[in-house]
This record gives C-alpha cells, sequence and structure tokens, in this order.
C-alpha cells in the first residue's frame, strides 16, 4: 500500500518519522513544493521521499495535516479520489493564537470529508502531541494509544493495522459521528490524553 502525506507542518512531518522508523516509504509534500522538503527528505532517507502534491495525492493512502484555514488551497485540483483511504489529521485551529474555526454546529471532520469527495475518509493521528506521534511508542511497559474513526469497516481496519505496525495501540471509536466529535480540538475529551494501553 503506497501512503502519502500532504502538508510537512509538525503533524506530517511526525508522521513521516513515525513510517521511516518502522521502514515504511511514503511520499511527503507541501505547498511549497518538493525542493522546500529536501533536508526533511535526507532525515529520513530511503524511506521518505519529496513529491507534488498530486504525486502524494495519488497513493493509496493518504494522510492530510495542513492549516485549517487552507485545506480548501491544498486540496482543490486533486485526483478523484476514487474510494481510497484519506486520514484528516487535522485540527479546526491555526498558530499562534490557537482561536477556534468557526465550524456552524458541524463536525470538523465533516467539513474536511466534503473538500475530498469520493475518498473513504478516516479521522486519526490529530489527538497526540507531534512528538508522540514521532517518538518511542513504547512507554511504562506499554504501548501509546492512538484514537482513531470513520464509517467505513474495510478503511478503518487498514488504518488500524498500520498504527499497529507503527508500534502504537490503536482504539477504534466508532463512526465519525461519535469518534470524531470525542477528539476534535477544540471540544472533545480526548484531545492531549497521553495514554498508555496494557496488555
Amino acid at each position: 500500500m503506497s501512503i502519502g502525506i500532504i502538508g510537512a507542518g509538525e503533524i506530517g512531518s511526525a508522521f513521516a518519522r513515525a513510517l521511516a522508523r518502522n521502514g515504511i516509504a511514503a511520499t511527503i509534500s507541501n505547498s511549497r513544493g518538493p525542493d522546500t522538503l529536501q533536508d526533511l527528505a535526507r532525515e529520513l532517507t530511503p524511506h521518505i521521499k519529496a513529491g507534488t502534491l498530486g504525486e502524494a495525492a495519488n497513493a493509496d493512502l493518504v494522510l492530510v495535516a495542513v492549516p485549517w484555514s487552507k485545506l480548501p488551497e491544498a486540496l482543490v485540483g486533486l485526483p478523484d479520489w476514487g474510494g481510497r483511504i484519506v486520514i484528516d489529521a487535522n485540527n479546526p485551529i491555526e498558530k499562534p493564537l490557537f482561536k477556534p474555526a468557526d465550524l456552524n454546529g458541524r463536525l470538523s471532520t465533516e467539513i474536511f470529508a466534503s473538500l475530498v469527495p469520493g475518498a473513504r475518509v478516516v479521522k486519526a493521528f490529530n489527538h497526540l502531541q507531534p512528538h508522540l506521534v514521532s517518538g518511542d511508542p513504547r512507554a511504562e511497559g506499554g504501548s501509546r494509544v492512538l484514537f482513531y474513526s470513520g464509517d467505513d469497516a474495510r478503511s478503518k481496519a487498514e488504518v488500524g493495522a498500520l498504527i499497529s505496525k507503527l508500534g502504537f495501540a490503536g482504539i477504534d471509536l466508532g463512526p465519525i459521528s461519535i469518534g470524531g466529535k470525542l477528539v476534535q480540538f477544540p471540544g472533545g475529551p480526548l484531545p492531549a490524553l497521553n495514554l498508555v494501553k496494557f496488555g
């Protein structure tokens, strides 16, 4: 399964580092072009390569982590998603003020899904601080927890398998209407919780 990353900020880079640590290949991209990602690609060679947005978006599984206000611009004009898995790792806030976006009562993942028509959307990798995503998932004799949710059982199973391969303990929170609400930041009760699963 090929993996693409759209967004090379803290979350996208942390995900890339977690993949590289486990010998998993991926293409990472940003809005400024692959030349601006050469330092990161060199750091994570040979597993992570820098590519265009289109190249990353063509992967079987694509993680998107882009500043909230720039999501529409980042996702416009990309190839048809055609049932491929897209991980929503976004939070509806932006640095440095961390002011929440006005979602008009909708879940952020519902809004995100409308920007990737035809994709099978899974919410994941947004609730842990980036350094915990890129760091050693083993802690206190157990495995750090990563939550995920989605409305398609097969895509959730594939994301859950990837989470396990990265060494984390994946916990399925159910459909987006439930899990997306629990991990939404700000507002949900689970973001920033650093939980460890034993056994």
